[in-house]
């Protein structure tokens, strides 16, 4: 491409940021990367009463730890700013009263029961809902009495009628509206404050955006911002409406489907480079079977023209496969820096662990990284060495335990553990050899009752590191608590 991209992602703080949000900020910023262009993060607080610096914080935050990293905009800096909507409100004035002078926009002083009124005639009617335009028309000296009185006004924008507004969207193809659906909208509210349509459009031309990638939920808002493009005689970016993300019951995203914010994966233990390789694959198909990508795979590859229409759906056994994947890239230490605040929280390890405590979880979260697919997982995989009142999962895990040979294997291990000098994982092992040679038993017949009287489980880590894990002394009480003694 000749021409330089630009592309932007203007959360609004109102909440925690959502899943959604990150998926398009994702978006935005590989094709800024595939076209070693510019990525631009900005801030739509104008929704005065919702919008916190609390919210901005957590979207700066999880941005961050996504790697999701900006060239321009809040914190940054650039040659656009400032950044924040609020910071920009005599920059909309000046285009704002430029409209008024240009007869594009106009003074309306309709009452909310008017609004209401005319409303409901339309419907009844059976017409779209759309402003009459009847304050369009206003004689100067009528404006100037009313607003010198200080009578409470909107500001619209003058829609042009019988018109054809239409786009190439990179994912929708061709769409078209009628603006006679569109109507003469509110611009400017009654307390000043511009409205998000037209504060977007003023951004983004101002900020020289190029390419304006977005949730398909935005669409609706499109009609009115190419009014608005026009009016203003600004360059109409290219969009690109990306489409919603489901659940697996092909439903909205929504808080019955589990987690839905960056913050709750980030709490619940999950890796970014897993989140942001999950929330590629949600709309986009790689022209492979590939699955798992590297950063630098993705800022290669990922273009737009394979986005697809169809909604995405969120599949948290694919989130959670391609989190595995990426936790078992991890050496021990990393492992643990993910395992250890959910083992604190649930008083598994104390708040500053000592190097013989520090070096046991280490050595307990390698045991079990092949039963922990994100890091909030290790607590029921670790409560085997912390629960006290334990018993054998199903009917099936206690049958073990009724082997005919099932009492003397349990007793002859806990006899060759009191014996041993010392518990490792290594001087545990030979037991289970010297056990199946002197009581003439297969090998299941030893490692299964052994492990069901100790865990209360069929399957899991080596047993002879779970056994040295949980120590000689916890070992022959639970050997001993199992009814077969």
């Amino acid at each position: 491409m000749s021409q330089e991209v630009r592309v932007r992602f203007a959360p609004s703080p109102t909440g925690p940021f959502h899943i959604g949000g990150a998926r398009s900020a994702l978006f935005n910023y590989l094709v800024a990367k595939h076209t070693e262009g510019r990525f631009i993060v900005r801030v739509e607080d104008t929704d005065r009463k919702r919008s916190t610096r609390e919210s901005e914080e957590n979207i700066k935050d999880a941005l961050k730890w996504l790697g999701i990293n900006w060239d321009e905009g809040i914190d940054v800096g650039g040659p656009y700013g400032p950044y924040r909507q609020m910071e920009r409100l005599e920059l909309y004035k000046q285009y704002t009263d430029k409209l008024l002078a240009e007869g594009k926009a106009y003074y309306c002083f309709c009452t909310p029961e008017e609004l209401e009124a005319e409303k409901q005639e339309q419907l009844k009617d059976g017409k779209t809902p759309v402003y009459s335009g009847k304050c369009h028309h206003l004689p100067k000296e009528m404006i100037d009495q009313y607003l010198k009185e200080g009578r409470p006004h909107v500001i619209r924008i003058a829609t042009p009628p019988d018109e054809t507004l239409e786009l190439d969207d990179l994912v929708r193809g061709h769409v078209s509206f009628d603006s006679n659906n569109v109507g003469d909208f509110v611009i400017v509210k009654s307390d000043g404050i511009p409205v998000y349509n037209y504060c977007v459009v003023l951004d983004d031309a101002l900020m020289h955006i190029t390419h304006v990638i977005r949730a398909e939920e935005h669409l609706s808002n499109t009609p009115r911002q190419l009014v608005l493009y026009h009016a203003l005689g600004f360059t109409v970016p290219t969009f690109a409406h990306v489409s919603l993300i489901l659940g697996k019951d092909k439903k909205k995203m929504s808080k019955r489907h589990g987690a839905t914010s960056v913050q709750q994966y980030k709490e619940m233990g999950y890796l970014p480079d897993a989140i942001v390789n999950f929330l590629a694959l949600l709309g986009w198909t790689p022209d492979t079977d590939q699955e798992i990508f590297s950063r630098e795979e993705l800022n290669q590859q990922f273009t737009l023209d394979r986005v697809a229409k169809n909604p995405a759906v969120f599949d948290i056994e694919k989130l959670n496969w391609i989190n595995f994947h990426y936790m078992k890239q991890l050496d021990a230490e990393q492992l643990l820096n993910v395992c250890l605040p959910h083992l604190q929280k649930a008083g598994y390890a104390s708040a500053a662990p000592a190097a013989e405590e520090g070096q046991w979880l280490k050595d307990m979260v390698w045991a079990m990284r092949e039963h922990v697919q994100y890091g909030a997982q290790i607590v029921d995989a670790a409560s085997v060495f912390f629960a006290e009142n334990y018993a054998p999962e199903n009917e099936e895990t206690a049958a073990v335990l009724q082997e005919e040979t099932a009492p003397a294997v349990l007793r002859m291990f806990r006899d060759e553990l009191a014996a041993l000098d010392e518990v490792t994982a290594d001087t545990v092992q030979p037991l289970f050899k010297k056990i199946q040679k002197g009581l003439k038993v297969k090998g299941k017949f030893v490692y299964m009752p052994i492990r069901v009287a100790v865990t209360g489980v069929m399957h899991g880590p080596d047993l002879n590191v779970i056994v040295a894990l949980m120590g000689r002394d916890k070992v022959i009480s639970r050997l001993e608590r199992s009814d077969l003694f």
